[in-house]
């Protein structure tokens, strides 16, 4: 099943030779089209990053956080990394 970020994949590539063509065929000079199309590309790349994140559960759902292994230990205490 394809999701939001296959289409984000496929439209990045989609965007950088597609968009590039298409300039060039319309009469832009190839070091004009190739800074429009990474621009388009860069904004699809920036949509999916910080517009519609990925986030690392499912909302609605917590992450509950590991029980430690003694019970009766004070989360206070200093732990030593030796």
């Amino acid at each position: 099943m394809t999701g939001y970020y296959d289409y984000v994949l496929g439209l990045i590539p989609l965007a950088l030779l597609g968009l590039t063509g298409a300039l060039s065929l319309v009469g832009f000079d190839l070091t004009q089209a190739v800074p429009v199309a990474a621009a388009v590309a860069a904004g699809i790349v920036g949509h999916a990053l910080f517009v519609n994140g990925p986030v690392s559960s499912p909302a609605g759902r917590t992450i509950k956080p590991d029980a430690p292994t003694n019970a009766h230990s004070n989360p206070a205490t200093p732990v030593d990394a030796d």
